[in-house]
């Protein structure tokens, strides 16, 4: 006879949740309110009401939100929240982490299966969490003759390669980590470490289906790396600059894939490759050499270098919508900031208000953000889509394709923008 389940007792439960808010309670306590008062020195302090706030009253933020909102707002300007929070590491993480699982159930529907579904009531919502907990939880096994310091440093650094990849994507008008003048040039630098990862990550594992998988990532990139940097080049010709926000801005009228849809398409192209992505996927291919150059990473180091794999993604869908798609640039659709949280809210015989550091955002930035962010979800979806449609290609057709092929188109590409250049149809200061 099997054993009955424990009966529901009320006392108990109250129990645990007095026990759970008392360990919230003192690790907040703890460590919490010390890090956020250690934060408050590296803040740029707002004047309120003729006071200058200093790292000691803004505790006060606690309590009176006539505070709170301008010392947000000031850590809001700061570079920590940028490169942690937004447009930095914090917004392309959940960027990755919804399309892992947006990758999972689109192609269980390609595919007519039913993926993630039973980790969560809707739609398997949780299974991301599971397999996040699962990867922290198993234990990482280095092989016996593996290079350890590379192969321990690897997929830390191929995260970091991914996060400065992201830095440099400008997401709305003054919203970008990195914004520097050389910006497509800082682009093309980062992407040239990823090989250099791959393949030290590769080697140091010292098995032979990792290093099969790196020896194929190394042709792949490399092949792919110089129709990447062609197609580009017609952008540059006729924006005539290389600052990744300034040619956003250029495309205030009109997108340059309009002008330049071949370079696009190549470029597009070569970002599959790029990404691993099929049919490019023959340093992972599992039906070959088990996974690739990933073969014997296990454990939290495999998590960090699909994290690193996910933020790349997400990095080459912003800047492909930075470069042909108009960046930012759309309608305005949104609504002003009302007036009233401004003057004041008046609530019968009271009045709210008014809330100094209002607004968080201004509605330049809030409607440039809604339509880069619709515009790279378009992207990664056709991003993830050949998965679910095309087989992998032989690796002679792929150095074939990128070698001779799209080299051609791209400088196809680079005349079509000399010829609007020197026609005097488009160049650096617009529509002729």
């Amino acid at each position: 006879m099997s054993a009955l389940a424990p009966k529901f007792k009320l006392s108990e439960f109250i129990k645990s949740l007095l026990d759970n808010a008392f360990w919230v309670v003192l690790l907040v306590s703890l460590i919490g309110l010390p890090a956020i008062q250690v934060a408050f020195f590296y803040i740029e302090m707002p004047v309120i009401n003729g006071e200058l706030l200093t790292p000691f009253l803004a505790m006060t933020w606690l309590a009176d939100p006539t505070r709170s909102l301008p010392i947000l707002k000031a850590f809001m300007a700061t570079d920590i929240f940028r490169v942690m929070a937004f447009p930095g590491f914090g917004f392309a993480a959940l960027i990755a982490a919804a399309t892992i699982f947006v990758e999972r159930k689109m192609l269980a529907k390609l595919q007519l299966r039913v993926g993630p579904f039973y980790c969560g009531k809707i739609e398997g919502i949780l299974q991301l969490m599971g397999d996040g907990l699962k990867l922290i939880s198993k234990e990482i096994i280095i092989p016996a003759k593996a290079d350890k310091p590379i192969f321990w440093a690897a997929p830390v650094i191929f995260v970091a390669t991914a996060a400065a990849f992201v830095a440099l994507i400008p997401v709305a008008p003054g919203w970008v980590v990195a914004d520097v003048d050389l910006g497509l040039l800082g682009v093309f630098a980062v992407i040239g470490f990823f090989p250099i990862i791959t393949i030290l990550s590769a080697w140091s594992a010292n098995s032979k289906f990792p290093f099969i998988g790196g020896i194929r990532a190394l042709f792949q990139m490399v092949s792919f790396e110089i129709p990447l940097i062609l197609s580009l080049l017609g952008v540059v010709i006729l924006t005539g600059t290389l600052n990744l926000s300034e040619i956003a801005a250029s495309q205030s009228n009109f997108p340059w894939i309009i002008f330049l849809p071949v370079g696009a398409i190549v470029f597009f192209i070569t970002m599959l490759a790029e990404l691993e992505r099929i049919p490019f996927d023959l340093p992972e291919a599992e039906s070959e050499i088990v996974a690739g150059w990933l073969t014997e990473f296990s454990g939290m180091m495999y998590g960090l270098v699909q994290l690193g794999t996910y933020l790349k993604l997400y990095a080459f869908a912003g800047l492909f919508v930075v470069l042909f798609l108009g960046g930012w640039n759309g309608p305005m659709v949104v609504p002003p900031f009302p007036e009233e949280f401004l003057t004041g809210v008046e609530m019968g015989p009271l009045t709210v208000g008014p809330f100094p550091g209002l607004p968080l955002f201004d509605q330049e930035m809030l409607n440039g953000t809604l339509w880069f962010v619709l515009k790279t979800v378009g992207v990664i979806f056709f991003i993830l889509l050949p998965r679910g449609v095309f087989p992998r290609i032989r690796i002679d057709m792929l150095l074939s394709l990128g070698w001779t092929k799209l080299i051609g188109l791209a400088f196809v590409n680079i005349f079509i923008a000399l010829g609007l250049l020197y026609a005097g149809v488009l160049g650096p200061g617009g529509l002729q």
